[in-house]
């Protein structure tokens, strides 16, 4: 039966949440009004519906501003440039992180957060990737938002098909089922691909608008033991262009010929309207994109499963998953009546009874005690899949140099996707441009 993602989960939590969460203490009595900044995306809704909660448990107002995706960073670092108070919160990517810091965008928050949010109880890598900066400093400059990470959907109806089933255990002498490494993936992608029925295996990241191609990637390269560089030293000549990542750049460009045409430049959204107009069988994208998934297909047709990884000679497999989403920050422009008021939100967001009503609306939390309740598990045909993701979150460097990082790597990766280079003269020459900008950066002499 279609229904919408995350109802199930909102009647299992309406007696511990009750309809209206507990008001949050401290901060700025009385009415205001705050505005949060967002990219346009569902999630962002999600936060827009949230909101009407605490309006009316305080009287505060808030407005989500949404920009679409492509111009979001741009536009919010040009407002900060200009010192601008427009928005109280912003609702930045983890890889934000270093320059908004550094840069005096971000108010730091070391000293208030674990006061007013119980880190016990938030997943240790959307704390160290979502909230710190640098690593490993026990400094924070924000509070978890959308916790996401790259997942597989999967077309379930095909895949539990007898017929299909039955010819596959044939081919390959196992059973269909959700792939557990690339080699397997690889595998069930050649199987369902068909072009004269209009029928692919697979849609996998590989745009050039943002960062698609390199969150797509990354996750082979680190499951492979290749790495952008060693982060203590800056050193990435011989690691980013390791015979390691080399192998993983040759099976990602495999994977192309079990894809529909164009697929070697699909963006977020190409993945999932691909997938959700029955081209493909499996396709990546990031989990924040599968609720309207469901909504659409039904949970008759979808299923979700992990990034696959590489079996190694041991027999276990090595895996990574690009993580994604979003903390929040508060903007140090805004005046301190509204940093109070932003605090205010932030408490009351993070507060137990809220993150279920998060995720009942469609968004990812980091609270672990929900992450690990049976009530999360059965909720959503996608949640079980997300959890079980977040111990293989990895990250794209934080620094705040990442918008030229960034830009290397779309060019170059994307260069070797789609045969406009070859792999290894790629790596080497964005190898030798992530050198250079560190060492302009003074990390490296």
């Amino acid at each position: 039966m279609k229904r919408q993602a995350g109802s199930v989960l909102l009647l299992a939590f309406s007696l511990a949440a009750g309809c209206g969460g507990e008001k949050p203490g401290g901060g700025v009595a009385g009415a205001g009004e705050l505005s949060i900044a967002w990219a346009q995306w569902q999630p962002a809704d999600a936060l827009d519906a949230l909101a009407k909660d605490f309006t009316k448990e305080t009287g505060v107002r808030v407005t989500v501003s949404q920009t679409p995706w492509p111009g979001y960073k741009d536009k919010m670092f040009v407002e900060f440039s200009k010192r601008s108070d427009r928005h109280d919160i912003v609702v930045g990517d983890s890889q934000w992180l270093g320059e908004g810091a550094t840069k005096g965008h971000y108010l730091e928050i070391t000293d208030w957060l674990p006061a007013h949010v119980d880190l016990s109880k938030i997943s240790p890598s959307a704390l160290r990737f979502f909230c710190e900066y640098p690593a490993g400093s026990g400094r924070y400059y924000a509070a978890p938002c959308e916790t996401d990470a790259v997942g597989f959907a999967y077309r379930k109806d095909w895949f539990e098909d007898p017929k299909e089933k039955e010819a596959f255990h044939e081919k390959h002498g196992r059973e269909l089922a959700p792939p557990e490494t690339w080699d397997e993936f690889r595998d069930v992608a050649s199987f369902f691909t068909r072009p004269d029925a209009k029928r692919y295996g697979c849609a996998i990241l590989t745009g050039r608008s943002y960062d698609a191609a390199t969150m797509g990637f990354q996750q082979l390269m680190w499951a492979y033991g290749g790495s952008y560089g060693d982060p203590k030293t800056f050193e990435v000549e011989g690691l980013l262009n390791s015979p390691e990542t080399l192998a993983a750049m040759e099976f990602y460009r495999s994977l192309l010929a079990f894809s529909p045409k164009g697929g070697s430049n699909y963006a977020y959204e190409d993945c999932t309207q691909n997938f959700s107009n029955g081209l493909t069988a499996m396709t990546m994208n990031y989990f924040a994109f599968y609720p309207q998934m469901v909504k659409d297909l039904g949970e008759e047709k979808v299923g979700f499963f992990v990034v696959p990884g590489v079996r190694r000679e041991d027999g276990a497999v090595r895996r990574a998953v690009s993580l994604g989403g979003q903390g929040f920050s508060i903007v140090s422009y805004a005046s301190d009546a509204k940093k109070e008021l932003a605090k205010r939100f932030i408490e009351w967001f993070s507060k137990k009874e809220q993150q279920e009503k998060w995720v009942a609306l469609g968004g990812f939390t980091a609270n672990d005690e929900v992450l690990k309740s049976a009530a999360f598990a059965a909720a959503s045909p996608y949640n079980a899949a997300f959890a079980a993701s977040l111990p293989y979150l990895q990250d794209f460097w934080a620094v705040p140099e990442f918008g030229e990082l960034v830009a290397g790597t779309q060019k170059y990766f994307g260069q070797a996707i789609d045969g406009a280079m070859e792999p290894k003269a790629a790596l080497d020459a964005l190898a030798k441009e992530h050198e250079e900008i560190f060492r302009r950066a003074g990390y490296r002499k």
